[in-house]
């Protein structure tokens, strides 16, 4: 089997690789003639034919690591060789900052040059994509049944673009009995994203509210974050105006998944904010895409949008991809003794305008 063209992206490949490792299977990356074969650490099922570590910048950083070109590119990943008594238990130690605090005695470690960075930047970005770790564990050569991938595949996966409507239905709701539920589907990721839509559609801008999902805040009612009492003081403001709609976006945790999510509030119980907690995993400060809701409101043949939201990233997000923000509404909600200090940090260090 032969692996990608070097000339080309498809994000259908990074499809198949970011559903490999989820499951715990092999991907080789191919940038031209190099190889990189990995099996992310949370994953993986046994370490056979393991002999190195792929490990993110930052979290290279706190175990007092640096590559081999840090002083060009501090954002590379590092390659480390796999220690002599490496396990999946270790491994996952080694990954996880979240576990620092149990697993305190580790290292030291070795590193190893890096020669293709590309690949190796390719490998920790699907590992994000994935929801997943980014750490890896490299095996020797290529795997015997290859899921090939090349970092123009991993460039050009967008969900965005593939997005459709693929159901809808009448949908009554605490907030207005007349609700109507749009469901939409992507063909290169397993995400279905939805819009509410209320009110009596008519040439005015919509009142628009970008959520993104907080299973956390949404459905259990977790006085950690603003999630649940921002989600239902936006839908009463969505059917008290003309008409509205209500985006919701499958893309917990800002972006890094539940179970990413939930590791940074370990982080934070140890006393990080929710920045720091973010970037220590190895993930952005906010991983959301807008331009997904952009292309729902698109298809919804929304091009005006009066957007619900203290985030500024949101409106620069929708604008940036087509999407008129005609006015910012502001959204208030009051803080309580558990999220005092998350809401201070929205503001303090993410801008938010609350």
């Amino acid at each position: 089997m032969s692996g990608p063209s070097a000339a080309s992206g498809d994000p259908r490949r990074a499809a198949v690789a970011i559903d490999a490792l989820r499951r715990g299977w092999p991907v080789t990356v191919q940038h031209f003639d190099k190889l990189l074969t990995v099996m992310a650490v949370e994953t993986a099922q046994d370490i056979s034919g393991v002999h190195a570590m792929l490990l993110s910048a930052s979290r290279a950083a706190i175990l007092k690591l640096t590559n081999q070109r840090a002083a060009a590119d501090g954002d590379r990943p590092v390659l480390i060789k796999a220690p002599a008594d490496l396990n999946l238990n270790l491994a996952l130690a080694i990954a996880d900052p979240s576990l620092d605090l149990a697993y305190p005695m580790k290292g030291p470690f070795a590193a190893l040059a890096l020669d293709d960075g590309q690949s190796a930047a390719a490998a920790i970005e699907l590992a994000r994509l994935a929801g997943l770790l980014p750490a890896f564990l490299v095996l020797e050569g290529a795997h015997a049944h290859p899921v090939y991938v090349s970092p123009l595949d991993v460039s050009a996966f967008d969900d965005s673009g593939a997005l459709r409507i693929a159901a809808r239905a009448k949908l009554p709701v605490a907030a207005n009995v007349d609700a109507e539920i749009v469901a939409f589907r992507t063909a290169v990721d397993a995400s279905d994203h939805v819009a509410l839509l209320m009110g009596t559609r008519d040439s005015s801008p919509p009142v628009v509210r970008l959520h993104s999902e907080c299973l956390t805040g949404d459905v259990l009612g977790s006085l950690k974050c603003d999630c649940g009492p921002q989600l239902h003081e936006a839908l009463q403001q969505i059917s008290d105006a003309r008409w509205g709609i209500l985006l919701y976006l499958r893309q917990e945790g800002r972006g890094i998944g539940l179970i990413n999510k939930l590791r940074a509030y370990a982080l934070q119980d140890q006393g990080f904010d929710t920045v720091d907690a973010n970037t220590r995993l190895g993930f952005a400060i906010d991983a959301r895409d807008f331009s997904v809701a952009a292309r729902m409101l698109q298809l919804l043949g929304v091009e005006r949008v009066r957007l619900l939201t203290n985030n500024p990233e949101k409106v620069g997000g929708l604008q940036d991809a087509g999407i008129t923000v005609e006015e910012r509404l502001p959204l208030k909600i009051v803080a309580n003794p558990h999220n005092a200090q998350y809401l201070e940090t929205k503001k303090s260090r993410t801008g938010h305008a609350l």
